[in-house]
């Protein structure tokens, strides 16, 4: 099966360096919907090679990521997420990471 599935990704990444690298990593795979929190539309093959990407960035003993697969795009995934307060494409600001 060829489909999109959407998937939402958090990560804990404990060195500011690799959260950058994630941070950015992430951009190319999906859209930030909170502070380190993604939502991604890909195929299997999509998700397998973000989780390649991801744990090259990543210390396996310091950091964590949370992937969770909320199904195919086409099904009822916008009925599943729920924002309280404002959404994050109305709230028009851009997500930065700042590096200090």
């Amino acid at each position: 099966m060829s489909g999109q599935y959407c998937y939402i990704v958090s990560y804990d990444i404990r060195n500011q360096k690799r959260l950058c690298r994630v941070h950015r990593a992430m951009k190319g795979f999906g859209e930030p919907v909170h502070y380190s929190v993604f939502r991604c539309d890909l195929t299997r093959l999509g998700r397998v090679e973000m989780a390649s990407a991801l744990m090259d960035l990543i210390d396996e003993k310091e950091d964590r990521i949370m992937i969770i697969d909320m199904g195919p795009v086409e099904g009822r995934v916008g009925e599943r997420i729920e924002f309280l307060g404002v959404h994050p494409k109305e709230n028009g600001r851009e997500e930065k990471v700042i590096i200090e």
